[in-house]
């Protein structure tokens, strides 16, 4: 590890956003320490990330650990330099498989976090900033701000194990300000609410590399651009949008990294003379519809882009876009690759990696 660096945790940082985010904290001068259990992903993007940053090796170290094992992940604790601050990426996601397998779910993602947190009590790790979703705000009126109520109309587990989360690391802050005559310092915790997460390192060396049939829009429309996929359907043509498809915040995953760093130094400055619980929307603040996605990849990628048109998605809503400008405000973030950069740099990854990492050398 290097000198005088910070020393993050990123639990989930072998992912989509997780290795993105460990690319820029290298960048920005952390060093990182990585926990995964690689049930959806690979080592493959960290090394890629090591490659592009050329930083020395040490700098990201990888446990591969399962969040849920108190046991194996406090060994982790035990043999690694204290950590200023967690970002916490880890759980499942599949929208579909949660309806399938609520259990699995809130065992996994709900158990997982309060494990990690009660570890990072335990040994003085008191800044975390959480992984969390649009998906809490269910059906809401646009655009959607921080006040925007939250728990109601959440059609799936996965959505509600993101809201429990948010309750129960809202709970633990309550219970620091309880105790905060005995604390030796306060606990900081940030929500950070994503809402669709595009693109790709320009590199084209780190991307989304989903196992099996992708369940986004961003990853199939891709596969179908690059030939391994026939044609995309299109749930929905008779919303009340512009074009009849459903519109989506969408924002570039490289955007989304950035914010990452931008809550760390948010923490950082912040009052050291109480707990503190923030929460902020991270989008583009812009909404784009299905078909406005699909004409952008046609033309980053020069392929026809095949379209069939099916019934509406049980739950799936019309319009969904975020107000980001609290961010704006108090992160000093905003996101600033359009829509072109988002696919460009999406081809730029899957006409690179047709295959993902598997696939490459």
């Amino acid at each position: 590890m290097s000198n005088n660096s910070k020393n993050i945790l990123v639990a989930g940082g072998t992912g989509y956003i997780g290795t993105h985010t460990v690319l820029t904290l290298i960048e920005g001068g952390y060093d990182v320490t990585v926990v995964d259990n690689l049930v959806n992903s690979t080592e493959e993007g960290l090394n890629r990330v090591r490659t592009l940053t050329g930083c020395e090796e040490s700098r990201i170290r990888f446990f591969n650990v399962d969040i849920c094992n108190r046991e194996e992940l406090e060994k982790v604790f035990k043999c690694s330099p204290k950590f200023d601050s967690c970002i916490h990426f880890a759980g499942l996601k599949a929208v579909g498989e949660s309806v399938q397998k609520p259990l699995l779910y809130y065992e996994n993602n709900i158990g997982g976090t309060v494990v990690l947190v009660d570890l990072l009590d335990k040994y003085g790790c008191r800044s975390l900033i959480f992984s969390s979703s649009a998906t809490v705000y269910g059906s809401a009126e646009v655009p959607i701000t921080e006040d925007t109520p939250t728990g109601h109309g959440i059609t799936n587990a996965y959505g509600r194990t993101k809201f429990q989360i948010e309750e129960i690391l809202k709970d633990f802050k309550v219970s620091k300000d309880v105790a905060k005559p005995a604390l030796t310092e306060p606990w900081h915790v940030v929500i950070l609410r994503y809402f669709n997460p595009v693109g790709a390192h320009p590199s084209g060396r780190i991307g989304e590399d989903p196992s099996g049939i992708p369940n986004n829009l961003m990853p199939y429309i891709q596969q179908v651009a690059v030939g391994k996929r026939d044609k995309l359907t299109v749930f929905g043509n008779d919303y009340p949008t512009h074009d009849g498809t459903g519109v989506r915040d969408y924002i570039h995953v490289m955007d989304l990294a950035e914010g990452h760093a931008c809550a760390l130094q948010y923490i950082e400055k912040a009052d050291q003379s109480n707990n503190t619980y923030s929460v902020f929307n991270l989008g583009s603040g812009k909404g784009y519809s299905v078909l406005e996605m699909v004409q952008a990849m046609r033309s980053a990628s020069g392929s026809e882009i095949k379209t069939e048109i099916a019934a509406r998605r049980v739950g799936d809503i019309a319009v969904c876009y975020a107000d980001t400008a609290k961010a704006t405000r108090e992160l000093g973030w905003t996101a600033k690759r359009d829509l072109d950069a988002m696919c460009r740099d999406s081809w730029k990854w899957i006409s690179s990696n047709p295959n993902g990492y598997s696939g490459a050398k």
